[in-house]
C-alpha cells in the first residue's frame, strides 16, 4: 500500500464473468458475489480516491442501499462514499459537493493525483475510462475477481486496447463462493 512514499498506485478492481463481461447485456450485475471473505472492506481501507467515468458515477457514485439491504452493504457503501471522487466526463464540468470533474488532459491530471500524498486510487470504471487508462499506461495493478458464471453476452472487460500489455502475477486467491481473484502488476520492464 502506498502512503506518502513515491507515487500512489492506480488499482483497477473489477468483477468479471468467466467469459470476460463486467455487465450483462442490460447492464445487470446481479451475478456479482459480495462476501466478507473476499476482503473488499480491506481494499476500501487501502484507498482514499475513486475514479469514475460519468455514466458509472451517475449509476453508482451516489448509490444508497435500500433499507432492507444488510447492514454490511450499508457499511460498505458508507465507506465508498467517504472517499474522494473524481469523475472523468466530456460533458459535465466543474465540481459539486460530492465529486471533482475532469474534462481533458487525463494523463496530466492523473499524474498530478498520483504524486499527491495519500493512499492508493481505485479505478472504478466504466469500460471506456478503463480503456483510456490502460492505453495511457496508468493502471499499476489489475485486481480481477472472476465469478463462476458465463453470461454469453454483455459489456466486455477490455475493448479497444491499442497495445500489448505485459503483466506480472503477484497473487491468486480462491474463495468458497467460487470466485477466483487474480492480482497482476504492470510489468514495466
Amino acid at each position: 500500500m502506498s502512503k506518502n512514499v513515491g507515487s500512489r498506485r492506480i488499482i483497477l478492481d473489477l468483477a468479471v464473468t468467466l467469459d470476460g463481461f463486467i455487465e450483462g447485456k442490460s447492464g445487470e450485475v446481479d451475478w456479482c458475489i459480495m462476501d466478507s471473505e473476499m476482503g473488499f472492506i480491506n481494499f476500501l481501507n487501502q484507498i482514499d480516491t475513486i475514479l469514475y467515468g460519468r455514466k458509472s458515477y451517475d449509476q453508482w457514485g451516489q448509490y444508497i442501499p435500500k433499507t432492507e439491504e444488510p447492514d454490511s452493504d450499508k457499511e460498505m457503501w458508507d465507506l465508498v462514499h467517504s472517499k474522494e471522487k473524481i469523475v472523468f466526463s466530456k460533458t459535465q464540468k466543474g465540481t459539486d459537493k460530492k465529486a471533482i470533474f475532469i474534462n481533458d488532459k487525463v494523463l496530466e491530471e492523473v499524474n498530478k493525483l498520483k504524486i499527491k500524498p495519500g493512499k492508493d486510487i481505485w479505478l472504478y470504471g466504466g469500460a471506456s475510462l478503463i480503456t483510456t487508462f490502460i492505453n495511457l499506461g496508468l493502471v499499476d495493478e489489475f485486481r480481477l475477481s472472476v465469478h463462476p458464471v458465463i453470461l454469453g453476452e454483455g459489456k466486455p472487460m477490455f475493448i479497444d486496447i491499442n497495445q500489448r500489455i505485459n503483466l506480472k502475477m503477484v497473487n491468486t486467491r480462491t474463495f468458497s463462493s467460487g470466485v477466483v481473484q487474480l492480482i497482476y502488476h504492470l510489468n514495466r520492464n
